[in-house]
């Protein structure tokens, strides 16, 4: 069997062999290059609290909000989803 495609036959088995090749060039082009170190010198929580600033309006406000987050970690326990 063979499908046309831009005016000419194509036989299935190289339709195959060209979606087999084309994925695994992606799977292999997505998990190459430079990797991260795993193990950071501090954990994920950290840096995602340096990352990512709390912006309020007075003192009070960002000690609230520090207070909300730390009850909400010891709570739902941090890194559980």
């Amino acid at each position: 069997m063979s499908y046309v495609i831009f005016g000419r036959a194509i036989k299935t088995e190289y339709l195959t062999l060209g979606t087999l090749f084309a994925t695994g060039g992606a799977v292999f082009a997505s998990l190459g290059g430079k990797k991260e170190s795993a193990s950071s010198s501090k954990p994920l929580s950290e840096r995602v609290k340096e990352a990512v600033p709390i912006s309020a309006g007075s003192s009070e406000e960002e000690q609230f909000i520090k207070n909300f987050i730390a009850e909400a970690e010891k709570e739902g326990g941090a890194g559980h989803h």
